[in-house]
C-alpha cells in the first residue's frame, strides 16, 4: 500500500492521508524526571526550581510535556527579570496568573463575576 501511495499518480491521495493518536499524560515522576535532565543538558543545578515550585509546575501542566516545558521556561524568565538564580513557587504563580495559561472556563468564570 505504501509503494502504490509512493507512485506519482497517487501523490494527490497521498497528501490527504493523515494519522493522529491519543497521548495519555505523563505521571509526575516522569515529569520531574524531565525537567532534571533538562537541567543537567542546561548545565543548571537540580535546585534551580526550589522544591514548590517543581510541585506546582508538575501540578499545572497536568501530565502535558509541553505545558511542563513552557511553564518552566516561563518560570525561568520571571526568576531572569528579578535576578534571582532560584526559581519559587511566587515566580510560578506570576506565570500562571497571565490569561493564556487558564482555561477557557477559568476565563468565562472571571467575566461573569
Amino acid at each position: 500500500m505504501l509503494h502504490a501511495l509512493s507512485l506519482t499518480a497517487n501523490q494527490d491521495i497521498k497528501s490527504r492521508i493523515t494519522y493522529s493518536a491519543h497521548i495519555k499524560p505523563l505521571n509526575d515522576d516522569d515529569l520531574q524526571a524531565f525537567i532534571i535532565r533538562e537541567l543537567e543538558q542546561a548545565k543548571m543545578g537540580i535546585s534551580t526550581f526550589d522544591e514548590n515550585a517543581m510541585a506546582l509546575i508538575i501540578r499545572s501542566s497536568e501530565g502535558n510535556l509541553r505545558l511542563c516545558r513552557n511553564l518552566c521556561l516561563a518560570s525561568l524568565i520571571e526568576a531572569a527579570r528579578e535576578t534571582q538564580k532560584t526559581v519559587t513557587i511566587t515566580h510560578v504563580n506570576q506565570v500562571l496568573v497571565q490569561p493564556h495559561w487558564r482555561s477557557h472556563e477559568q476565563l468565562i468564570k472571571q467575566q461573569v463575576t
